[in-house]
């Protein structure tokens, strides 16, 4: 098997490079350095997917006709290993990776004119609607409901965990238009703007003082009909679609990749021993197999096919490399992880009360992010589907228990 690049292939990361050298700032790599949170905060991913749709490269899954790049599997895997490297920071994924891929698997024709220049100009900046407080792991129990009254729908219920909702315009969201049969039946793909008559955000502080979640609240909110992505109680269908993409339709593989050999500098500087060194190269190893999976997938996605049974598969084994990968960065940091400095780190979202920022930087650069990011990763296993969730469907689809 030969696993060289051809030489197109190479010319192609050589562009890759000199933009990413031209464009990604200082400031934007400083950011990138110090992130908690596997999402930026609003500005700077707004400010750096400017940035990536003036070269046309913002929405590589996309489409060419909606603005999407038509690469082959090879350069959107060489653009992701690139963009890890260079140490780029993340754009929101709840437009682009899953809003977009939604409507353009689903949506109308006039739905995908209106809203996917918008999504990619950042005019409209979204929040994803699916968990309420009894309906999480389980969504297919979920109660929000929507009331059809003439040409709109009327709204009522809540959405709790919702990333960015105090920032976003709009929400893609499941509500109940049918509640007489089966969970999964009766639920409808909703799209909702959050400046709505009705609409109430509530922020979540974190324990770290982090206000990245909120609690959203609607109280007969009027949605005009035109915005059911899909047919009205088929949204099921769509929501699986999308959290194919949520769970598998991106690369977890360069990233952790750059994370361990960054972390693995890290221990040969703290003059860390061969255990260490061992535990990280099995790490590697994990993840490198991961990559390869990828790989695979997306091969298939470039035929045009979904993530489908991969994606709970990619999910799982993506956030649990993760978590271990700031396990073994909480050894390598000691008592320098310690220190709680959330001023000195980019959580993706404002800090309540956080210290001031005249404070010094308490130990090294490499342990100032250590323990926010263990603790912010204890999510990763849950989001998107628990890990448990995915087992299951792995079991029942794929297995035949």
């Amino acid at each position: 098997m030969n696993l060289d690049f051809h030489p197109e292939e190479e010319a192609f990361r050589d562009e890759v490079c000199a933009f990413l050298d031209r464009e990604l700032t200082a400031d934007l790599r400083a950011y990138a350095a110090r992130m908690t949170s596997v999402y930026s905060d609003k500005e700077t991913a707004l400010a750096w997917q400017a940035i990536l749709v003036r070269q046309g490269w913002a929405a590589p899954s996309w489409p060419a006709e909606h603005g999407g790049c038509d690469w082959s599997v090879a350069q959107r895997y060489i653009f992701d290993v690139e963009m890890a490297r260079s140490g780029a920071p993340p754009l929101s994924p709840m437009g682009i990776a899953m809003c977009g891929p939604a409507l353009i698997g689903y949506g109308s024709e006039a739905q995908k004119a209106h809203y996917l220049p918008r999504i990619l100009s950042g005019e409209d900046y979204w929040c994803q609607g699916y968990s309420e407080p009894h309906a999480g792991s389980d969504l297919a129990q979920l109660t929000m409901s929507a009331r059809a009254d003439g040409d709109d729908f009327i709204c009522n219920g809540s959405k709790i965990w919702t990333t960015h909702a105090h920032e976003a315009n709009m929400m893609f969201c499941l509500v109940r238009t049918d509640a007489s049969g089966k969970p999964q039946q009766g639920i409808t793909f909703l799209l909702i703007d959050m400046t709505a008559p009705g609409v109430r955000v509530d922020p979540i502080t974190m324990i770290s003082c982090e206000h990245i979640q909120n609690a959203v609240f609607f109280d007969d909110v009027r949605v005009p009909k035109a915005n059911v992505v899909g047919k009205v109680n088929e949204g099921w269908t769509v929501a699986k679609y999308l959290l194919e993409f949520e769970r598998g339709g991106s690369s977890y593989g360069p990233r952790l990749l750059a994370r361990l050999r960054a972390l693995r500098r890290t221990a040969a500087e703290a003059g860390m021993g061969a255990d260490m060194a061992t535990r990280l190269s099995w790490a590697e190893a994990d993840v490198s197999a991961l990559e390869a999976a990828e790989l695979m997938m997306m091969s298939e996605l470039a035929g045009g096919g979904s993530p489908g049974l991969k994606a709970s598969m990619m999910k799982i084994r993506g956030t649990e490399l993760s978590q271990h990968i700031t396990e073994l960065a909480l050894e390598v940091a000691g008592a320098h992880a310690a220190p709680f400095q959330p001023h000195h780190t980019r959580p993706g979202g404002p800090v309540v009360n956080a210290p001031s920022n005249s404070g010094a930087l308490v130990g090294p650069e490499s342990a100032v992010t250590v323990a926010a990011k263990y603790f912010n990763d204890r999510a990763g296993s849950i989001y998107a589907g628990s890990n448990e969730i995915q087992r299951n469907i792995l079991a029942k689809a794929q297995l035949g228990l």
